[in-house]
């Protein structure tokens, strides 16, 4: 069998391409370094004072534990809850399925904005019932972000559940399994590598959210990528490239842990 080989022209135009998406990545790495209280290039001298700056100014420091937890909090119930309506999709195969995954799809359908609009009076109306939950909240935005990420989780469940053979199950209903020994024993150990990919997925999407987050907060709750975005246009503060800094090489970590864990799933 024939193995092709991309030609010179190929492999050249591949690294042009790459040069240009990480361009502005990698401008990102020497402007984290500059001695200056302004977002330039260094000029021959070399600082860490604004990542000196992320490591005791405690707004940062709050903001990324904040987004952490939120991100953690959001990803773990969007997941959940994701894999719950996939497999009563699954299961069940209603006749009006494709309208309910429609309108679960709803949040990716619609535009920002409008999400965004209508979250924010939802959570406005819930703190009118509880402050601890709603506008300018902790859980008001995890449960924000639940709403815009859990769509992501849904496809790819449905993406993993797709793969599997419906005749396991069916052996198994015939052996006398349980529907919740089915599930345990047979089904989610086939998806399991969709369910890490969708817990990994809306983690960073609650990462990084930030066009909904601006409409659900004002004080309290301050993101990271809220406070990247308060940097950027209240003062050009050079902390926010050593922030992109720290992102850029931590993602870079993510996805090399997940391609690990991706090879050792499909080994075992």
């Amino acid at each position: 069998m024939e193995i092709y080989r991309p030609g010179t022209i190929a492999l050249l135009l591949t690294v042009f391409i790459v040069l240009f998406l990480v361009a502005p990545l990698i401008a990102v790495v020497p402007i984290s370094f500059t001695p200056t209280k302004y977002l330039s290039m260094p000029a021959g001298e070399l600082s860490l004072r604004h990542y000196w700056t992320l490591l005791e100014d405690p707004r940062w420091r709050e903001s990324f534990l904040l987004s952490l937890w939120i991100g953690a909090v959001s990803s773990v119930f969007a997941t959940l809850l994701a894999a719950m309506f996939a497999l009563g999709v699954w299961f069940l195969q209603p006749r009006i399925a494709s309208a309910l995954i429609g309108f679960v799809m709803l949040p990716i359908i619609v535009p920002p904005v409008v999400s965004a609009v209508t979250l924010y009076f939802f959570l406005t109306s819930l703190s009118k019932i509880s402050g601890a939950i709603g506008y300018d909240t902790w859980p008001g935005v995890a449960l924000a972000h639940v709403v815009m990420i859990a769509p992501f989780a849904v496809i790819l469940i449905f993406v993993a559940l797709s793969q599997v053979d419906r005749r396991i199950d069916m052996a198994a209903r015939g052996m006398g399994a349980s529907l919740r020994r089915r599930i345990l024993s047979i089904i989610v150990p086939n998806i399991r590598f969709g369910l890490v990919s969708a817990l990994f997925l809306t983690f960073i999407l609650s990462w990084e959210e930030i066009g909904v987050t601006l409409f659900i907060t004002s004080v309290q709750a301050i993101t990271l990528p809220r406070l990247v975005w308060m940097g950027l246009r209240d003062n050009v503060d050079p902390a926010v490239a050593a922030v992109s800094v720290l992102l850029i090489v931590a993602t870079i970590l993510a996805l090399g842990a997940v391609m690990i864990v991706r090879s050792r799933i499909a080994r075992s």
